[in-house]
């Protein structure tokens, strides 16, 4: 299992344990699925965070 799939499961769970029903909820947990993946990506080296930001090194 990839640190993507990995992250992306973690922020799901963490998000379906942070809230308990609800539109408000859907949200909460698509937030924590989000945030799991992009530091999932972060983790195996596929997201460049200077990318994100605009900044380049060099």
């Amino acid at each position: 299992m990839s640190s993507s799939t990995l992250g992306l499961l973690t922020g799901v769970a963490l998000g379906a344990t942070a809230a308990f029903g609800g539109f408000g909820a859907f949200l909460i947990v698509l937030l924590f699925g989000a945030v799991g993946l992009l530091v999932g990506r972060y983790l195996d080296g596929k997201l460049d965070l200077a990318q994100l930001t605009g900044r380049d090194r060099g």
